[in-house]
């Protein structure tokens, strides 16, 4: 009878275990993948987009707000300059770019996304009557985001110059509101090119 106690009491079946016992298995370390494992590894299933460790193409979110923010800058500042009846006026400088853009991967589906918020700063010269004008300014973009650019709107800052007749500052609005057009195709690319990160 003793011995049946024995036996009984030396199960090696444990629900539970508090503490580590020298028969107990180490816990796993976390390593890195690499193309090797994943070429060896099961090969029935089609390559999953986005990162080695997530074959079953589960969430996986990844900012892409650094080239987002760099590239746009690039886009808008190459928009150049434009003619207008009385004047010309060109992009000289992103002053303002703030907003993120994002890579998700969902059920081994890839979606982008982004929402920025840009003011650009412009000079121009105009001729009202024969003078010549100097101008300097700003072009703001409020918020747009991913799949929204039909509804782009550019507003011009107040043209800050005590000679400009109100009339010509109106006329200078009016010319300016012509960049956005030049400034939606840009982002065109720049959505384009984010799709195919």
């Amino acid at each position: 009878m003793e011995e049946k106690k024995e036996e009984a009491g030396a199960s090696s079946y444990r629900y539970w275990v508090r503490e580590a016992t020298a028969d107990a298995a180490p816990p796993p370390l976390p390593r890195k993948l690499n193309p090797h494992d994943i070429a060896h590894s099961d090969s029935s299933n089609p390559p999953a987009l986005g990162s080695l460790w997530n074959r079953a193409g589960t969430w996986e979110e990844k900012s892409l707000t650094k080239w987002a923010t760099d590239r746009l800058k690039e886009l808008l500042v190459s928009v150049g300059s434009l003619e207008f009846s009385s004047g010309t006026a060109e992009i000289k400088d992103v002053s303002r770019c703030v907003g993120d853009a994002f890579l998700i991967t969902v059920r081994n589906k890839k979606r982008v996304g982004y929402t920025y918020e840009i003011s650009l700063k412009f000079e121009g010269d105009w001729t009202f009557e024969d003078n010549k004008k100097k101008v300097k300014g700003r072009l703001d973009i409020p918020e747009f985001s991913f799949g929204e650019l039909d509804d782009l709107q550019l507003d011009v800052s107040p043209i800050e110059d005590s000679e400009l007749l109100q009339q010509q500052k109106q006329r200078i609005c009016l010319d300016l509101k012509q960049f956005l057009e030049p400034i939606r195709m840009k982002l065109c690319l720049f959505e384009r090119e984010l799709k195919d990160r």
